[in-house]
């Protein structure tokens, strides 16, 4: 009997973790869907690429089009995001952090868990942030973004409990990419080591994993002091 072929969707996949991630699923074996805002220069017959912008009022049928040209999803990986600075004279790019972070994460998943609820079995992993547990004055459109999607991703996961599909929120802190702005980045981590963690949760389907552990516990001690009062 042939061996039923995993495939995977990868939600933001032109750079960073999400292209690093691509390639070691289809090192591994998988069969790749990459969507994106930008096209990237995978040429093997095991992947495809669809440019969309999760933004994009078009992204769920690109998205299910994507998934039907697979033939079944077995793994989606929600890895796009954005952050910015805020200026206080035009918080449009702290919206468009909230659409891109939270609103595409959950779009998302209403496209995917039902699929994979019908068939009985799926994972699906959203890469959040460490920050989900600060207030932060200088990015609160990425922290309050990242809050959103730790917290709907965790709920989900209690939701879905017994259907056979999983949900992991991954709170990584600094990962050696573009995202890793500002000149002080503690404990950052590179991004084969952050492909490590992921590989490990497509294997274990934990509930949530945050990497760096020392990290993990800095931004908890510190939460509380990044509150106003």
């Amino acid at each position: 009997m042939t061996e039923r072929v995993r495939c995977a969707v990868v939600v933001g996949n032109s750079d960073g973790i999400g292209l690093a991630l691509t390639r070691r699923l289809l090192a591994d074996g998988w069969r790749v869907a990459g969507l994106s805002r930008r096209e990237i220069t995978i040429a093997v017959p095991t992947y495809t690429h669809h440019t969309v912008d999760v933004t994009a009022p078009d992204y769920p049928e690109v998205l299910g089009k994507a998934i039907d040209e697979l033939g079944h999803v077995d793994l989606c990986v929600y890895a796009a995001g954005i952050g910015e600075p805020v200026d206080l004279a035009d918080l449009d790019a702290q919206t468009r952090t909230f659409e891109v972070n939270l609103m595409g994460a959950v779009r998302t998943a209403a496209t995917v868990v039902p699929r994979m609820v019908a068939a009985g079995d799926g994972h699906l992993i959203g890469l959040s942030s460490l920050a989900d547990r600060l207030v932060s004055g200088d990015a609160p459109g990425y922290a309050g973004s990242k809050a959103g999607m730790s917290s709907y991703f965790m709920g989900l996961s209690a939701a879905l409990r017994g259907q056979g599909v999983s949900v992991t929120t991954v709170r990584f802190g600094f990962v050696d990419t573009k995202m890793a702005k500002g000149s002080v980045r503690p404990l950052m981590i590179s991004v084969d080591r952050a492909v490590e963690t992921l590989v490990r949760c497509v294997r274990e389907r934990p509930v949530h994993v945050s990497r760096p552990r020392r990290m993990a516990l800095l931004t908890s001690l510190l939460s509380p002091l990044t509150r106003p009062r």
